[in-house]
């Protein structure tokens, strides 16, 4: 059903997959069918996570993948009743993104496009395609040749679920990537053809999502940047604080991020809330007065 009437992806899928059996495994030796657990049983199964110190927000993925399973049966008529409708979901913490300064994306972008050769205008595509609009790597990687069309104004993203947006491309990205168009064919055995902007001689025929993160923990260090603080997510996120902090509207970096929810999308008003407050704490009179006498 995820996958047919939803358009999971295949990880989100796997993720399911994983969660119910880990279920099924923990209900066989009181030879219970996951279908058929009680609500004491499933409470029984989370107390058990409980007691691995799992990561709360691991249990309340779970949750959600048990909640889910057990409202399809009862939509389906195999039960008359859900029984993880009564579970309590486990409290969560709201931690704030890890996020890049302008200046720290701007000494990254620098040192990208020092680089020589195709694989250096590659990477300087992917560095600039991340952080003019905020795609996920995973949509990254797997963009169409055609993204590369001359003065292609957008891109048309297919993001989670098969749906489809558009992001405008600002024109350092553009010039990247025409760049990069012109060396493509590096990547490429003689002859050889591919509908991937980013060919690469993997199983899905383009460049993984893990070299991709490689190749930025790469250049982290050519920069004299941490290089645990950089990822392809990280950037994503840069993309969407800065442009919270210079005044763009939240429905418009909603939909560019591709978010279902604006909630979602509400963290980065929390990260610049933080940094107004940490700025006014340090630089306003009355703060750095604060304790002393009147």
């Amino acid at each position: 059903m995820i996958a047919a009437e939803r358009g999971a992806a295949p990880r989100t899928i796997e993720a399911y997959r994983s969660d119910l059996a880990d279920l099924r495994d923990f209900l066989t030796p009181s030879k219970v069918a996951a279908e058929k657990a009680s609500s004491d049983e499933l409470r029984r199964y989370l107390s058990r996570l409980a007691a691995l110190q799992m990561a709360p927000r691991t249990v309340a993925r779970r949750l959600s993948a048990l909640r889910q399973f057990y409202r399809f049966l009862l939509l389906q008529g195999v039960r008359q009743d859900d029984p993880s409708s009564v579970l309590d979901s486990p409290r969560l913490g709201r931690p704030l993104p890890k996020v890049l300064s302008e200046e720290e994306v701007g000494t990254l972008l620098a040192v990208a496009h020092k680089r020589e050769g195709a694989e250096g205008l590659r990477l300087a595509c992917l560095l600039e395609l991340l952080y003019a609009t905020g795609l996920r790597v995973s949509e990254l990687v797997s963009l169409p040749l055609a993204a590369a069309k001359r003065e292609a104004r957008f891109l048309v993203v297919r993001g989670k679920g098969g749906k489809e947006r558009m992001v405008p491309l600002s024109a350092p990205a553009r010039n990247a990537l025409q760049a990069y168009a012109a060396a493509r064919g590096h990547f490429l055995q003689e002859g050889e053809t591919s509908r991937f902007l980013f060919p690469a001689r993997t199983a899905e025929g383009h460049l993984s999502r893990n070299k991709c993160a490689i190749l930025l923990k790469e250049l982290a260090v050519e920069a004299h940047l941490d290089p645990d603080r950089i990822s392809p997510h990280v950037l994503r996120h840069a993309f969407a604080s800065h442009l919270v902090d210079h005044g763009a509207d939240l429905r418009a970096v909603q939909e560019m991020l591709g978010h279902a929810d604006i909630a979602t999308t509400q963290i980065y008003t929390h990260v610049e809330t933080g940094r107004l407050q940490t700025l006014v704490n340090q630089h306003h009179p009355l703060a750095r007065r604060k304790g002393t006498a009147p």
